[in-house]
């Protein structure tokens, strides 16, 4: 099956095709399209909504089967004023770039001894046609706990900012030092493969009946 990925950021196209190997999905991101597409507002409170939200927009304007996905920052022990949610670019009602976004979090880290015990919590929608849309954000596609630290990595990956800050708990290593699967599996999550493979086998036994 084709299915478009509603993002213009190569890496998280790069991400989702590895996590989806084995399974027969053939996926392109918007910036295939040869037409400037609408993006979605993006009000929801959780990931979820906003999953949902771009979807929509995005299936309404091309007609064809497209996925979208959102995800929350979450910290442990911080004041609500620092929680981003599913804010995480946008601080203070302000769009951050990616190097500003490694400098906001490394500054907050500081700003409470160092380190932050943080999770990612996603959303996703694939919206096949108006008969057929699947959302989903069960915890087998939230990330494993990981800290965010104040001190950044010296490899930078561009469209995934935060990895250059992220460590893992167990090990205390930095997440690109790692020397097993984990150092290029941050954010690559195996619920969203078994999350596609029930609701294709779903789209295509309803249309079998």
């Amino acid at each position: 099956m084709k299915l478009i990925y509603g993002t213009y950021n190569p890496s998280k196209i790069t991400s989702m095709r590895k996590m989806l190997d084995g399974i027969d999905i053939e996926i392109t991101g918007i910036n295939s399209v040869d037409f400037k597409l609408r993006e979605s507002d993006e009000t929801g409170k959780d990931p979820l909504a906003n999953a949902i939200q771009k979807a929509t927009t995005y299936y309404e304007q091309l007609k064809k089967p497209v996925f979208s996905c959102d995800t929350g920052l979450f910290f442990e022990e911080v004041e609500e004023e620092d929680q981003p949610g599913v804010l995480v670019k946008r601080i203070h009602g302000e769009d951050l770039s990616y190097r500003e976004m490694i400098d906001y979090y490394s500054n907050l880290a500081a700003k409470y001894g160092g380190r932050l015990t943080a999770y990612y919590k996603n959303g996703i929608c694939l919206y096949i046609d108006s008969d057929h849309i699947y959302k989903y954000d069960g915890e087998d596609i939230c990330s494993e706990k990981f800290y965010i630290i104040d001190k950044p990595h010296k490899r930078y990956r561009e469209g995934f900012p935060l990895d250059t800050l992220s460590v893992d708990i167990e090990t205390m290593k930095y997440y690109y030092d790692l020397e097993d699967e984990k150092s290029e599996s941050l954010g690559v999550i195996s619920g969203f493969k078994e999350f596609f493979i029930r609701s294709i086998d779903d789209y295509l036994n309803s249309k079998s009946l």
